[in-house]
């Protein structure tokens, strides 16, 4: 089998002429082979016919194999010669023709270095593509951490609304004043705190003495 790779010839057919020509190579051995089991049944069929024939099946059978093996020699080199006639007359395409889908090229050539010009180029776009999509990404995780604390925020405005009514309900109409007093009461009361733990540890230490 021929061992040129023909891959312009594989582009248009889609198979390789190799391919082809194995089948149809395939295709004759096994016509042959059924061929031959019909020939040997026709002859063991006519024996049977004939009155004291000494001539026993295993004879035939190595008789055929004989003849079979002497048709597949003569068919390999007839083969041969037809595989190289297909393969450069038939399924080879002349290498002044084009097939439609690289005509193309014949009206836009480019040089090896502009081809390579347009790879870098290509691969840089690849690149931007990557860095944006990137930077949406991280836009996207950003936005999502505003709208929770935009949630958070919206939390705390909503306690302050409330804390509003409540001073309203109990006679405070200005909440920043009602707010500055409850800090100033806090402070009074941590205070108060402080003082009575003071005398606490004195008396402690007092008692201790005692």
């Amino acid at each position: 089998m021929s061992v040129n790779p023909m891959v312009y010839e594989t582009q248009f057919f889609g198979f390789t002429p190799q391919t082809c020509m194995l089948r149809i190579y395939i295709a004759f051995q096994d016509y042959l082979f059924e061929m031959m089991l019909v020939v040997e049944s026709v002859m063991l069929k006519k024996l049977d016919g004939i009155p004291g024939c000494q001539v026993s099946p295993s004879q035939i059978r190595k008789c055929t194999e004989k003849f079979l093996l002497f048709m597949r020699e003569h068919f390999d080199k007839l083969f041969a010669k037809m595989e190289e006639m297909l393969l450069q007359l038939v399924l080879k395409i002349p290498e002044n023709v084009l097939l439609p889908k690289d005509r193309v090229q014949e009206q836009y050539p480019y040089s090896e270095e502009e081809f390579q010009a347009l790879q870098d180029e290509l691969q840089q776009l690849q690149q931007q593509c990557r860095a944006e999509a990137a930077t949406e990404q991280a836009l996207r995780a950003e936005l999502e951490e505003q709208k929770v604390v935009k949630a958070e925020l919206e939390k705390i405005l909503q306690c302050f609304d409330g804390l509003e009514s409540i001073c309203r309900e109990n006679g405070a109409s200005n909440f920043k004043e009602s707010f500055a007093l409850l800090t100033q009461n806090s402070k009074k009361l941590q205070d108060v705190l402080k003082e009575v733990e003071k005398k606490s540890k004195k008396m402690m230490q007092h008692d201790q003495l005692m």
